[in-house]
């Protein structure tokens, strides 16, 4: 792997969601790492559902939080509540969304190569 540097000033990839966010990918040394803009408004269930065609987010997350709030709901009914500066582990099988009104931006380690795609 080359030494790289990349800026998510010129992402590799931007996928919408709807009207309610975007994620901007970049794709760097062996990894691919997304940044995650959810406006106030967004769900999982109404946004990427359509596009990714499961009942729940099958994608597992790692995460940074640098704005915004969000609630995650597991498909066994446990919750998580997150917001600017936490870390966060979302394995598969989830729903989630902002919370309040102002959009949650996160950076993901894991999930993102094939999400809301």
């Amino acid at each position: 792997m080359p030494l790289q540097k990349k800026s998510f000033a010129s992402p590799d990839e931007v996928r919408p969601m709807a009207d309610k966010g975007r994620v901007e990918i970049l794709r760097v040394g062996d990894g691919v790492v997304g940044k995650a803009t959810f406006e106030p408004g967004w769900r999982w269930s109404q946004h990427v559902k359509p596009v990714a065609g499961t009942d729940s987010c099958q994608a597992a997350h790692l995460g940074y939080v640098i704005s915004g709030h969000q609630k995650v709901v597991m498909d066994d009914g446990s919750e998580l509540e997150f917001g600017p500066g936490d870390v966060v582990a979302i394995p598969p099988g989830h729903d989630g969304w902002v919370l309040g009104d102002e959009p949650c931006v996160l950076l993901d380690f894991a999930g993102m190569e094939h999400y809301a795609k």
